[in-house]
């Protein structure tokens, strides 16, 4: 396999960044509701009709404010506003605040539970928003969201934040994020994507109160969903912080190597920074694992049933770009630089579209495309990728 250098590797990803953005700009603009269409499948099919996600809106909004920051193109810091734009007047719950799951093509009200995860998300894109285009609006709406999600699903006996509420904000017998997730009260997942939105926001609004709140996540990580011995993440939680599941998500490992030493750098505390990076080199190590002699990273396994599965989706190697990357940059080994690059390796011979553009959802063991999948849809987003780029492009730059 040959090694890019490390220039190499930059040029290619602000190429690839550019691609990604002219797909989504291309192809996924809705010209009669307004925002964007909710499903394109595999064979670049528009589903005009399909519901619109919130995490899908709030990730279009976060990936073209952040590509602003490098390219000024006024053009994608306007595609960011579209996208805040549709937010506001869509998705936020003008009665009872928080975002909707879903909306209808139209716009109108689909599925209307208020999952903590979506609502972060809101956080993320809008405040992302805000910093790119100095909107003052776009920063109190960012702060409000932030604030609904401490005031409704902040779980103050253990610590901690609930996984999804009615749209009063009442109990919900099932809270699962997907239909693959199990039904607990809290996850990691959630966890990993607040924590990345109150960082985000941390950066336009530097609020004491919002510090400790990066903080305590911070430590939820390191001592109660890190495992102390195999140093991956740990998935579903009681309120007690009692894990329920020995499912193992290298993807998941891999992003989190890098985001939650990332939010203790944007909060400036060095100590709980260099904690952190010691943790992320366990955990890079940990989800090394899963790496296979193409470089990439199979999906998920659970030691519970010895049961691997040997799918490779586009997201978890575009966060092992960045969080193999971050760990040679830590260590100085070059071996986990050589991990990042094998992995933009594979995404290159098999999940980016040479065609259209964009990637597609992954393949199997056997290389065969998993193409009952989308290529834009409620989870397929312009968010791990194009991030992948960006994160590439600043930390070689």
């Amino acid at each position: 396999m040959m090694m890019l250098s490390r220039a190499q590797y930059k040029t290619a990803a602000e190429k690839e960044l550019h691609s990604i953005l002219n797909y989504w700009m291309q192809y996924t603009v809705d010209n009669i509701h307004g925002g964007f269409h909710g499903k394109i499948d595999h064979n670049d099919q528009v589903y005009a009709d399909a519901l619109k996600g919130s995490v899908l809106n709030g990730r279009i909004c976060w990936t073209f404010a952040a590509a602003y920051h490098f390219t000024k193109d006024p053009l994608h810091l306007a595609f960011a506003k579209r996208a805040y734009d549709y937010i506001v007047q869509y998705f936020i719950d003008p009665e009872f605040g928080g975002v909707y799951w879903t909306v209808n093509a139209d716009g109108s009200p689909a599925d209307t539970k208020k999952q903590t995860y979506a609502i972060a998300f809101a956080v993320y894109g809008i405040s992302e928003y805000a910093l790119a285009s100095g909107d003052e609006t776009a920063k109190q709406q960012a702060i409000g969201l932030y604030r609904t999600i401490v005031q409704r699903a902040y779980e103050p006996v253990h610590g901690g934040y609930l996984e999804a509420f009615a749209r009063n904000w009442t109990d919900l017998p099932d809270m699962r994020l997907s239909a693959k997730d199990a039904n607990e009260r809290k996850t990691m997942n959630t966890h990993l994507h607040v924590l990345e939105a109150f960082a985000n926001l941390y950066r336009i609004w530097p609020d004491a109160t919002l510090r400790e709140q990066i903080k305590d996540l911070i430590d939820i990580f390191l001592h109660k969903i890190i495992h102390p011995q195999s140093h991956h993440l740990q998935l579903f939680f009681t309120d007690q912080w009692e894990s329920q599941s020995s499912l193992i998500s290298y993807g998941h490992d891999i992003e989190a190597a890098w985001l939650i030493q990332e939010a203790a750098e944007i909060i400036n505390d060095e100590a709980l920074a260099e904690t952190v990076r010691q943790r992320s080199l366990f955990i890079a190590r940990a989800a090394a694992e899963a790496l296979d002699k193409d470089g990439g990273l199979w999906y998920e396994y659970d030691p519970a049933t010895d049961h691997c599965v040997r799918e490779k989706h586009w997201w978890p190697q575009a966060e092992a770009m960045v969080g193999f990357y971050n760990a040679w940059q830590i260590s100085a080994n070059e071996e986990f630089l050589k991990m990042s690059l094998n992995a933009w390796t594979f995404i290159q011979d098999y999940l980016i579209d040479t065609r259209k553009g964009e990637w597609i959802w992954g393949v199997y063991e056997n290389y065969h495309i998993i193409a009952q999948e989308d290529k834009a849809g409620l989870w397929k987003c312009p968010y791990h990728n194009s991030r992948a780029c960006m994160e590439i492009m600043r930390r070689i730059q």
